[in-house]
């Protein structure tokens, strides 16, 4: 295709183009972007011209015969927009100074008469103009195809189509986002006319351009008659609305009408659009007429049909003066851009609840509620369309470019819900997490989001059941939430176990091929030519060859990069599943005959509990998780090196699997707040805690007068400790406050009652009142508050109330824990009441965060390893000691050796003790930590030490979850989840 001389020459100035098989790909000043080959487009970076218009055609008069001296009218009108425009875009760049406005401009062929006059508009107020040429036999669809990619471009902020009327369908003007509808063509945009809000739409600017001429003239335009000859489409509504707004009689005629005649005579003001047609007689225009032809400020099919006339000349501003307002609306497009960018103030319209007693089962409860669509929930809480990702109606990925778009925002209140040392039922600290949420926002009316992990499928089908919360206290919909959700899990499977391949394989084929067959096949030749991929440049920089060119190794040099020489016995690196599955505690891998007898032992851990898991809930970015992702150490090589993704060159491919999990998905609770569901690491063996990003999110949408509420696992040993010494010293931020979930039940257990087991009927003990092994037990809770003043935060402890708890007992427990240090201790009912049971609890904490936190973490990074492990044990776990195996000593011996001593400790303990004992309730003392491993997840950036017996794979019990689940055929709705 012939391009235009504009393109031509902006492509001189200010681009490079490369021409490919797929296309043209041009780049700009600003960014790259791709244009397909049937398209051409011209970027003209436009600067300010101090000159006025050149034009010295007149514009229309209320005389018969125009004057060549009526310049000044429109000229002056388009000299006031001008200066209006460029104050008003001055004002813009003082606070955004890397802001450049830009109008798109849409043509078919390559006429570039009407254009030249918007370029110049464009240029005297200081905008950025796009010109996209298509084929002159360009298709509608390809029309729209450029108009929906020019919707999603953040740096244009108008968009002009200066096609035939033929090409002006309603499908192609409606495709243009209305607040970029400069030329005021859709639907939307004319409706705000005629209803006369303008606020966040346009009007046409050639209608506006006809009303500001009349609007100059000396004569009032109340009472006079005006007619519209050959007008069509939305600029005829949009024309006789205007009119008629400003008190003038409108009627409307074509040029084909046996009326057109009188109607001329009868009028004051003739509008007309001139296609192919020979003008007006003289002897139809009576005296004072004022006669204004639009075919200057539209193109028109016929447009090579025109021929100059005495009157054209009389509306020759119309053309200037509609540019000037279409460049006006550029501007304005761009501040209103602006101010969607900053923080919107929440909207937030919660569900009613009407809970039921007795209380019925959680999925009923979910399932009576309708969800919000998760898009009006976005749009409550001021994300914007762009940012969010649907997964069907109720749930959506969003987008990190929100934490750019708020960088400046301030953060709200930073909440973390943790609790005592739980039975193996759990104590409930999503359902408070979720309960304090929904009181928050639903009834004290303050911005609040809750931040909770994914649920693995381990527990979900073996003993735990789902963790969306419980009751009236729940995130829904609740089956969507603990099964599958939008895939993350499955991803990090994904990865984690293509590293492990990738592991194995290396293995094989080093040992089965010479190093130049390794070398040639690492590096092949394609079409005769050979190169280094990025990551192998990378490794070999890493080696100290610093060298490019395949043929340029020496023979040393090749062995060094294609060998990696892991060695069997040391590699860390496990397989994952996320099913509790003990069988693959231990199994063998390479016994096909196809290995070539490279057998060896090895284990599948729970998907949780991989690396990359810990990296996503710790990660800032994608940047920042890919290299995380490629620091990985998988093993070490037989010198003791340590060997990492990026040395097997997968890190990329990670990097892809990861690239969606990576944003947090957003659900809503029974009340219809926010929740961000994201990352599910296990507390036991990983840090337990959400995402980083999700609490960043969170904290920057709600603003700096709410709430961002947290989830640590398990007991505040465990869960709370590594939420404070880990995710904190990472993601830079600080508690206010910490919740502190307790249960009566939980505190008779550590007061010395009987045991307590899932899926058998709870001992006389937990159902009738017992305020003596109440007290005993409320050694665990004070133990645990104590342990959240080591770091300086505040505590308010939330009571969770069930139905057989005695009031006797629970003022009891919020006596002891107030004495003990609590700021606040509240019984909390939202698992029967929704958020309204929480309120107490929601005012103890509003209270509560606003005093002054004096954060601090428990260890000095540069301690040893060793020490870091001795304060916890000694001053979180209340341990006389630490006792390493020689395993472990020697791994904490080679990861120092190695430079990784200066990483933060997550220790890998039971829950269910503050001990390494589960049988040993209440505050234990007086005993050793055994520490009989240690591993290290570099690119996630901790040290995990193994304690006692503790497994990365957990098993079913006898009677799993999954007997009670199942599916209706006919409804296909879940049975029996909860």
């Amino acid at each position: 295709m012939r391009l235009s001389v504009a393109f031509r020459h902006a492509h001189r100035s200010h681009a490079s183009i490369r021409r490919s098989r797929a296309g043209v790909k041009v780049l700009y000043p600003d960014k790259n972007r791709f244009i397909p080959d049937n398209i051409a487009v011209s970027y003209l970076s436009v600067r300010e011209a101090s000159s006025t218009s050149g034009t010295t055609e007149t514009v229309a008069s209320f005389k018969s015969h125009p004057r060549k001296n009526d310049g000044p009218l429109y000229e002056s009108a388009v000299g006031d927009i001008v200066q209006r425009s460029r104050e008003e875009l001055k004002a813009i760049r003082e606070t955004n100074p890397g802001l450049k406005p830009t109008l798109a401009i849409i043509q078919a062929g390559e006429d570039d008469n009407l254009l030249e006059v918007n370029k110049k508009m464009a240029r005297k107020i200081g905008l950025n103009v796009m010109q996209i040429c298509l084929p002159d036999q360009c298709t509608e669809e390809e029309v729209i195809e450029e108009i929906l990619r020019l919707n999603e471009d953040s740096l244009v902020h108008g968009i002009f189509l200066h096609l035939s009327q033929s090409f002006l369908s309603r499908s192609v003007c409606n495709a243009i986002k209305p607040q970029k509808d400069v030329d005021g063509v859709s639907d939307l945009n004319v409706g705000r006319v005629l209803l006369g809000d303008q606020r966040d739409g346009f009007a046409s600017p050639v209608a506006g351009a006809v009303l500001e001429l009349l609007a100059r003239h000396d004569a009032p335009l109340v009472g006079k008659m005006a007619v519209l000859v050959g007008v069509k489409g939305p600029l005829k509504v949009t024309l006789q609305f205007l009119l008629q707004n400003n008190g003038m009689i409108v009627q409307t005629c074509q040029w084909s009408s046996k009326h057109l005649q009188k109607q001329i005579m009868d009028s004051d003001v003739v509008v007309l659009l001139d296609t192919g047609h020979k003008g007006l007689p003289p002897t139809w225009l009576r005296p004072g007429v004022a006669v204004i032809n639009l075919g200057s400020a539209l193109m028109e099919e016929h447009c090579d049909s025109w021929e100059p006339r005495m009157e054209a000349k009389s509306d020759a501003g119309v053309g200037p003066l509609s540019a000037a307002l279409r460049m006006q609306h550029v501007v304005r497009s761009s501040r209103r851009w602006l101010e969607e960018q900053e923080y919107q103030s929440w909207s937030l319209r919660p569900l009613k609840l009407q809970p039921l007693s007795p209380v019925p089962s959680d999925i009923e409860i979910s399932r009576a509620q309708t969800p919000k669509p998760i898009s009006q929930l976005a749009q409550e809480i001021g994300l914007l369309p762009e940012e969010l990702e649907a997964y069907g109606i109720t749930k959506a990925k969003v987008r990190l470019s929100l934490l750019n778009r708020l960088q400046h925002q301030p953060d709200g209140k930073y909440v973390l819900v943790a609790g005592i040392t739980p039975t193996p039922l759990g104590e409930g600290k999503s359902t408070v997490t979720i309960g304090l949420v929904q009181a928050l926002s639903a009834h004290l009316k303050l911005n609040s989001f809750a931040c909770l992990r994914q649920p693995s499928q381990g527990p979900t089908f073996g003993v735990k059941g789902g963790a969306a919360g419980g009751g009236y206290a729940q995130v829904i919909p609740m089956e969507e939430f603990n099964l599958h959700l939008t895939g993350d899990i499955h991803a990090i499977t994904a990865a984690n176990n293509l590293v492990a391949a990738a592991i194995d394989a290396r293995i094989l084929h080093e040992a089965t091929q010479s190093d130049k067959a390794l070398y040639n096949r690492l590096v092949p030749s394609v079409n005769s030519v050979r190169r280094f991929s990025p990551i192998q440049l990378a490794r070999l920089q890493r080696l100290g060859i610093n060298k490019s060119e395949p043929s340029d190794l020496t023979p040393q040099e090749v062995s060094a990069f294609v060998r990696l020489d892991l060695d069997p016995e040391k590699i860390t690196w496990q397989r994952v599943v996320d099913t509790n599955d003990r069988f693959l505690r231990k199994i063998t891998v390479g016994q096909a005959n196809t290995e070539k007898g490279h057998a060896r032992q090895t284990q599948f851990d729970i998907a949780v509990a991989s690396e990359i898991m810990a990296i996503l809930a710790l990660t800032d970015g994608l940047a920042d998780m890919r290299a995380r992702l490629g620091r990985m150490v998988v093993g070490s090589s037989r010198n003791g090196q340590p060997i990492t993704a990026d040395d097997l060159g997968v890190t990329g491919a990670l990097a892809v699997l990861m690239k969606d999990a990576i944003k947090p998905t957003l659900m809503q609770t029974l009340e219809g707040t926010p929740v961000f569901v994201h990352a599910g690491p296990f507390a036991n063996i990983a840090h337990g805690n959400s995402s980083i990003l999700a609490d960043k999110l969170a904290l920057k949408l709600v603003g700096e007068e709410g709430y961002v509420v947290t989830e640590a696992g398990f007991g505040a040993d465990i869960g709370m400790e590594k939420f404070f010494n880990i995710k904190c010293r990472t993601s830079g931020l600080r508690p206010d406050v910490v919740v502190l979930v307790a249960t009566v039940r939980a505190l008779k257990m550590h007061g010395g009652g009987p045991n307590v087991t899932a899926g058998v009927p709870l001992p006389k003990e937990y159902i009738n009142e017992n305020l003596q092994l109440v007290a005993d037990g409320c050694s665990n809770l004070i133990k645990q508050i104590q342990i959240a003043h080591l770091f300086g935060v505040p505590v308010v402890v939330a009571l969770n109330v069930f139905k057989t708890d005695t009031q006797a007992e629970i003022d009891l427990v919020c006596r002891i824990a107030e004495a003990s240090g609590a700021s606040a201790a509240v019984p909390c009912h939202h698992w029967s009441r929704g958020g309204r049971g929480s309120v107490e609890l929601a005012h103890a904490v509003k209270e509560v965060a606003s005093q002054e936190s004096r954060f601090q973490l428990l260890y000095n990074l540069q301690d040893p390893i060793v020490e870091k492990i001795r304060t916890i044990a000694q001053k979180v776990y209340g341990a006389d000691d630490i006792d390493l195996s020689p395993e472990a000593q020697a791994k904490i011996d080679y990861y120092s050796q190695q430079g990784f001593g200066a990483l933060p400790i997550c220790m890998a303990k039971t829950h269910l003790s503050l001990s390494h004992m589960p049988e040993k309730k209440g505050v234990p003392t007086g005993f050793i930590l055994p520490i009989r491993d240690v591993r290290a997840s570099i690119g996630a950036g901790f040290i995990y030490p193994l304690v006692g017996t503790m497994s990365t794979m957990p098993g079913l019990p006898t009677r799993p979850c999954f007997y009670d689940i199942d599916l209706d055929p006919v409804t296909e709705e879940i049975k029996g989840l909860f």
